[in-house]
């Protein structure tokens, strides 16, 4: 995947958190990560993207892009909540 610059605001494209969230996904799913360890940092994936989207400064296409990744990245929440039960 081609990874986009950051643009002149500084911010990464959706593409940075797309490649965490499958990374995350990959390493659960290879034993080579801890659940708990996992989730926290889905969490902290599923709590930046939520802060970003919610922003109403931010381009309307940045913020399809992280709403994006935020559906994935909630998807996976949920999917490690119920492997830990």
């Amino acid at each position: 995947m081609t990874k986009e610059a950051l643009g002149p605001d500084g911010l990464p494209g959706h593409d940075y958190f797309l490649d965490a969230v499958n990374h995350i996904d990959e390493a659960v799913a290879s034993v080579t990560i801890a659940i708990g360890a996992a989730k926290g940092i889905v969490f902290s994936l599923v709590e930046t993207l939520g802060a970003m989207v919610g922003d109403p400064d931010l381009p309307n296409h940045l913020k399809s892009g992280y709403m994006g990744a935020l559906d994935l990245a909630v998807e996976l929440e949920a999917k490690l909540a119920k492997r830990s039960k």
